[in-house]
């Protein structure tokens, strides 16, 4: 999903992953298996098989684990910010963890072409000896719309394969 803001002086686009479902929604489908399988589990706990009892809890904290995993990898963010003068990066899950700052004026945006159809293309901000790939977790129409909005803004550096740059 990539969103973007404009003010007067600055642009701020922000590419993250599609989110099928939120954490409250993961939280329901959890409580959804919980109740049945929690509930089936008593009821062999009271008849004496009382070990299921431990192996119900584990599954259930299993598919919670694993709910909880996906959603966090979900929140990862690149936010491109566009001033007059410079381009910043800052990748992250909830703050910050990356952060890259190059002057507008020497920094391109490099596109490599698609290896299948259905992907979208490479793209990477360069500068002279640095380059900081954007988008990579997107989807073909976002990473295409990333292309776009950032094509407008940055210079196209390169159309080619990864190593043959064409500045």
């Amino acid at each position: 999903m990539v969103t973007t803001t404009r003010n007067a002086s600055m642009l701020m686009i922000i590419a993250k992953p599609n989110c099928s479902a939120s954490w409250r929604a993961n939280k329901l489908v959890l409580l959804a298996l919980a109740v049945p399988s929690l509930g089936i589990a008593t009821g062999f706990a009271m008849l004496g098989a009382w070990p299921i009892l431990p192996f119900a809890g584990l599954e259930l904290l299993a598919v919670g684990s694993a709910l909880y995993y996906v959603n966090w990898k979900l929140q990862y963010r690149h936010v491109i910010t566009l001033s007059e003068d410079s381009v910043r990066i800052d990748k992250g899950f909830y703050a910050p963890r990356q952060s890259w700052q190059f002057p507008r004026q020497g920094t391109g945006l490099a596109i490599v072409p698609e290896q299948h159809p259905w992907d979208g293309p490479g793209l990477s901000l360069q500068r002279t000896g640095e380059s900081v790939s954007v988008g990579e977790f997107l989807n073909r129409d976002d990473s295409l719309k990333l292309a776009e909005l950032l094509r407008r803004e940055i210079r196209t550096g390169s159309h080619g394969s990864h190593g043959k740059r064409a500045f």
